[in-house]
């Protein structure tokens, strides 16, 4: 079946005129992925989708995207991204993925005044970034919603003792005119990361779900006047949407990657959606056998394989069609002219396209100045964000 698509694809984009590497959505399989995400959100009621803009970095995406799911919560991992989000959503609400480094923050608010009500919590992960918050919010004479990241396991920083998550907690009680709690973030992609062999994923996401839970009893046990029916309390990611859509102390689930299913998304929790994201590159020059340089003598051999320099490559991404192709071991990558090798009877010409499935998306599409929505033999051009 990946044969004929591919085939069908390679002779639509030709027909288009098309001659550049090439990022395209498959409209059918985005589709798909979209009613699973809305099925399963539907038995979660008490859960309110978050996308990730970092792994769908493209307005027409978006905006298709939160139409659907029907969400205008968006998590956001870089600075310019915030702008983009908040003057193309009426309703945004934006979480920061990562603690951003507070000047990034007053950097904002001093060319964005505008913004200075809008729905924005910015991430803390330790009392010292949020002492740096509070200079901020006292400079512009502003009030920060704050969202505090806890280790849930991942062990990639944030507050993993309780003695750091009190003194956060009374540092923002102490300043209620600069800082208002908003909730909790605990990222948990390593559920599904971890070898079966040493914990199996059921395990370790209940106990990532308890330290979660810890914590939120804390706020509400000891600091009863920050704890409120509005709190965000944000968990999951993609590699986890299956484990919080069917049983999660969070109230607020974010998810990108799985909608395009980058090969880096593959697992067992995510075999019903569909890959709907390609990489398309040009064949230039196609040559009977691969000749490597001061080594005339290899070319007396017989060779199972001939050569194809294609039009870009190195990106994070494996190829997948023709079959078996790969790039030389010895050769070496280029982003420029990549040499891959096909099997010597493979029917491949100069101006064919090859394919590649991308690793991840984040990576991949802002190196594209757009997106090709691949719909019923015709793309349609969506913008990235490439900044």
């Amino acid at each position: 079946m990946l044969d004929h698509y591919f085939k069908q694809l390679n002779l639509d984009l030709k027909k288009q005129g098309i001659a550049t590497p090439q990022l395209i959505v498959d409209d059918a399989a985005l589709k798909q992925n979209i009613q699973y995400v809305q099925v399963k959100l539907s038995h979660a009621a008490h859960l309110k989708a978050r996308l990730v803009v970092k792994s769908l970095a493209c307005l027409d995406l978006l905006k298709l995207l939160s139409e659907q799911i029907n969400t205008q919560r968006f998590m956001v991992f870089h600075q310019p991204h915030i702008i983009s989000i908040l003057e193309n959503f009426a309703e945004a609400d934006i979480l920061l993925g990562k603690p951003m480094p507070a000047q990034a923050a007053g950097h904002f608010f001093e060319l964005h005044s505008e913004w200075s009500d809008a729905k924005i919590q910015w991430l803390i992960d330790t009392k010292q970034r949020l002492q740096q918050y509070l200079e901020v919010a006292q400079a512009y004479s502003i009030c920060l919603k704050v969202n505090i990241e806890i280790d849930v396991g991942l062990h990639r920083g944030g507050v993993h003792t309780a003695q750091q998550l009190t003194e956060i907690l009374a540092l923002i009680q102490q300043y209620p005119q600069y800082l208002k709690l908003s909730g909790l973030m605990g990222y948990d992609a390593h559920v599904t990361k971890i070898p079966a062999i040493i914990k199996k994923p059921t395990q370790t996401y209940q106990e990532s779900q308890q330290v979660y839970a810890n914590y939120q009893h804390l706020i509400q046990q000891q600091f009863p006047t920050l704890w409120h029916d509005e709190l965000c309390f944000n968990g999951g990611g993609s590699p986890t949407f299956s484990f919080h859509t069917e049983n999660s102390v969070c109230n607020d689930l974010s998810f990108g990657s799985m909608l395009l299913k980058p090969s880096d998304f593959d697992s067992q929790f995510s075999v019903v959606l569909k890959p709907a994201l390609w990489i398309a590159a040009p064949v230039l020059k196609v040559l009977p056998y691969t000749q490597l340089p001061a080594m005339s003598l290899l070319d007396k051999l017989p060779h199972k394989s001939k050569a194809l320099f294609i039009y870009g490559g190195y990106w994070l991404a494996n190829y997948v069609y023709p079959k078996q192709a790969h790039p030389h071991v010895l050769y070496g990558r280029s982003s420029n002219q990549e040499l891959i090798n096909v099997p010597k009877d493979c029917d491949i010409q100069v101006d064919d396209f090859v394919f590649l499935r991308p690793t991840q998306s984040e990576a991949i599409i802002p190196q594209f100045s757009e997106l090709k929505l691949y719909k019923q033999h015709v793309f349609e051009r969506w913008e990235t964000f490439r900044e």
